[in-house]
């Protein structure tokens, strides 16, 4: 799926994101989110900011936020959540592939279960690499293909069907397309579904 489809796919789905995702952002991905996001500061580049969902878990008096996303429609909604922070908080319509900003531009690069839409993931991974700070982190929330068999056979078996809905891969080999972007994993920690839900802490 290229970059083109997958917009349009994220236009329409927009539509009912936020409905459809209710009862898994309720039950689990709302306390993630604010464990991941509590105590960075400094200037931020999120990519995938989507809807804004992570927007009421930053601490807007220490970070300054760029918020990103390919699809308009999604960005339409984050921007109903800016508020009383729009001094603090940017968004702009921009390929995450093709990153606009210069070398070791931010201090923290936040996404949060993005990786799995990405046309071309690795080469996502690498515009990150270049564009955080030479002692900047990378912190995500993502699934990922699971290391156990039957977990991974089961994600297989529903990636076509992810895949035409909405444009989501669930069985990607992030951990390994991680290392070969030039990144390394400093923190690992399994969430839910033994190991497909990962917080991960990167640096370069």
């Amino acid at each position: 799926m290229n970059t083109k489809e997958v917009k349009k796919k994220y236009n329409r789905f927009s539509l009912i994101y936020n409905l459809v995702e209710w009862p898994i952002e309720k039950l689990l991905f709302h306390r993630w989110r604010k464990n991941l996001l509590d105590k960075i500061e400094g200037k931020v580049l999120e990519i995938g900011i989507g809807t804004g969902k992570n927007l009421p878990y930053y601490n807007f008096r220490k970070v300054e936020l760029v918020g990103i996303d390919i699809s308009n429609k999604m960005l339409e909604k984050a921007q109903r959540k800016v508020g009383k922070n729009r001094k603090k908080i940017k968004l702009q319509l921009i390929d995450s592939e093709r990153l606009p900003f210069k070398n070791d531009s931010f201090d923290y690069i936040v996404n949060t279960f993005l990786l799995c839409s990405v046309p071309n993931q690795e080469k996502m991974l690498k515009e990150m690499r270049r564009v955080v700070k030479k002692k900047g982190k990378i912190i995500m929330l993502e699934h990922v293909l699971s290391k156990n068999k039957w977990v991974a056979f089961f994600e297989h078996l529903h990636n076509p069907l992810t895949r035409f809905l909405f444009g989501i891969n669930v069985n990607r080999d992030t951990m390994r397309n991680i290392e070969r972007s030039g990144l390394r994993v400093v923190k690992e920690q399994n969430l839910a579904f033994y190991d497909v839900f990962k917080e991960l802490r990167v640096r370069k």
